[in-house]
């Protein structure tokens, strides 16, 4: 349970780190600016959008401040696509940090704004959108039904309208919200009709969301190779986009490769990924971007039980610049509980006991109920090591009814196991009973689900094979399709030139033959031109210089060559060459 606990410290944080710049990662003095520019009210609110939501890792005063004026000047321009696009920029600016009960609830005030605005303007695709916001949002917050009832309504319309972004958006959404269901299968259709919509588009950003989706999926079942596989595409596809973020995102998709590796007790990777996204996030000048290497380094030391190499790197030079991070932007309770922890583990209980009192307000007030489960579990944890046994009793009941109320059955088991424990060394074997019954009822129910997880891996397998068979499937059709289509076009060619030199045989005027020669011979050198271009994808790739290149070198040669050859032929034609020599043909006969 120790291992469960450490691995989860602060990676809160983290996650609402890589939303922010996920987002946007432009430097905020050069928005600022181009904001003091600008002169059309789409530009400020562009500008203002950016602004709000990349000074959420930076400034929450100032992200306020913008998001505020971002939704002053939206409301001015009485432009409703404005107004809403302000109103959902606000929404997922605090949606970053949900976790947080003050954010999550000013992020559904806001996308509510939005979503009422889209439905009396009748904005279809902005209702939507709107939705599948809501529908992450209360994700987030553990509230699974509530998720469910949004994408469904999201989905209704989505899927009667020519949106592709919304509609692949839509089925990665139900993904995750089937996957929280324990839905594992229904989960994995969604993901794969998410991927499938999005390489029909041939989007990069599309795809790259999808793969990560599917990372998700296949470490929520324990598959980490397929999660690391699916990850590893993901960040290939940036080499496709041309985002102003996309160096800042590698930084951020080395540390959740490396977490993927640490899962798969790859230790020594992990960190060499942990140091590269550091070093990356150096060399981009941006010292926020670095923070969550540094808070994945730290979790390291935790998860492979190792506390004092942990208390020894706060007191590095990265642990200072996390700590002064952490402390400028008001999560000072965040070194308190990481302290806690550490001391713990030490088994230094005075130092935990005041770090773990320091950080305790906020926890009880203040955020959302799996980061609340988190901290509970760590303090009860403390005070069983401390010899405190009321105490912990006390805070693993906390724990347990916490994971009773969000159905987090591994949460619940923990916590009665511990509680059986505490009971039967106190004397209270009633209670004591109670909750060992309790364990092995949860326990048997997380063995039948890891059986499920199991069953769900190869089930995930032969769902995934069922598709990429039909995708062959369809690949063949399209394939003789296509031969059939050259097929025909090649007989079509043929039959027209027939026909030109047969016109050869008979006093037809010279205009007709030289109209029938032009189109034939137009249309036989495109289609030797379309035959080389299909033919010559596999060297240029599709890239347009390699493209050009190939058609010009093409041109060059075949070019003259047509010109030379259908002056000579409809020259022969039209002069009646073709009559002499059927009237020679008739006479020897």
């Amino acid at each position: 349970m120790v291992y469960l606990k450490k691995i989860t410290l602060l990676v809160f944080f983290c996650a609402s780190f890589f939303k922010v710049n996920a987002q946007e990662a432009t430097a905020i003095d050069s928005i600022k600016a181009a904001l003091v520019e600008a002169k059309t009210m789409d530009e400020k609110v562009f500008l203002l959008d950016n602004l709000s939501r990349a000074l959420m890792s930076v400034n929450l005063a100032e992200a306020d401040q913008y998001g505020k004026q971002l939704i002053t000047v939206a409301e001015e321009s009485r432009d409703r696509k404005l107004m809403v696009k302000a109103y959902m920029s606000n929404g997922e600016r605090c949606s970053y940090r949900a976790t947080h009960l003050d954010y999550s609830k000013r992020s559904a005030e806001y996308y509510n704004t939005a979503l009422e605005i889209a439905r009396v303007n009748k904005m279809e695709d902005d209702i939507g959108a709107a939705y599948l916001q809501l529908a992450l949002l209360h994700l987030t917050i553990l509230d699974n039904d509530k998720a469910l009832s949004y994408i469904n309504q999201g989905f209704s319309r989505i899927s009667t309208l020519k949106n592709d972004s919304l509609k692949v958006e839509s089925h990665n959404i139900y993904g995750r919200v089937y996957l929280a269901r324990n839905d594992k299968i229904l989960s994995l259709r969604h993901y794969l009709n998410a991927l499938r919509l999005a390489e029909e588009t041939k989007n990069a950003s599309l795809m790259r969301n999808c793969y990560i989706y599917l990372s998700d999926f296949y470490k929520r079942i324990d598959d980490y190779d397929k999660a690391i596989d699916y990850f590893m595409l993901a960040y290939k596809k940036l080499d496709e986009m041309k985002e102003r973020n996309v160096p800042y995102q590698r930084a951020i998709d080395m540390n959740a490769i490396g977490t993927l590796f640490s899962l798969k007790k790859n230790y020594d990777i992990a960190i060499d990924y942990y140091e590269r996204s550091i070093a990356t996030a150096d060399s981009l000048k941006f010292s926020t971007l670095k923070l969550p290497g540094y808070i994945s380094l730290l979790n390291q030391y935790l998860r492979i039980d190792e506390p004092q190499k942990a208390l020894e790197y706060m007191s590095s030079p990265q642990g200072q610049d996390l700590k002064k991070f952490l402390q400028n932007f008001g999560y000072y309770y965040a070194i308190e509980h990481s302290y806690a922890v550490i001391y713990t583990e030490l088994n230094q209980f005075d130092s935990a006991r005041y770090y773990f009192s320091k950080a305790l307000p906020y926890y009880e007030s203040n955020v959302a109920d799996n980061i609340k489960i988190n901290f509970y579990s760590q303090l009860a944890h403390f005070y069983k090591k401390a010899g405190e046994t009321s105490k912990a009793i006390e805070y693993y009941i906390k724990t347990k009814e916490m994971g009773e109320k969000n159905d987090l059955l591994e949460v619940i088991k923990n916590a009665s196991k511990e509680l059986d424990t505490l009971y039967l060394e106190s004397g209270n074997l009633a209670n004591s009973k109670l909750f060992n019954s309790t364990y092995y009822l949860y326990k048997d129910s997380i063995e039948k689900v890891n059986k499920e997880k199991e069953l769900a891996q190869i089930e995930a397998f032969d769902e995934q094979q069922r598709l990429e068979k039909e995708l062959k499937e369809k690949e063949e059709l399209k394939r003789k399709r296509h031969s059939i289509q050259y097929m025909a076009i090649t007989i079509g060619i043929a039959i027209l030139f027939i026909i030109m030199v047969m016109l050869g045989f008979f006093r037809v005027s010279a205009g007709t033959i030289r109209a029938i020669g032009f189109f034939a011979f137009l249309l036989f050198f495109e289609f030797i031109f379309l035959v080389f271009k299909k033919s010559i994808y596999g060297v240029t790739a599709g890239e347009p210089w390699k493209d050009l290149a190939f058609i010009i070198a093409l041109a060059a040669l075949l070019v003259p060559l047509h010109h030379w050859l259908e002056h000579k032929v409809i020259r022969f034609l039209t002069s009646h060459h073709m009559l002499k020599l059927r009237g020679i043909f008739i006479r020897k006969k």
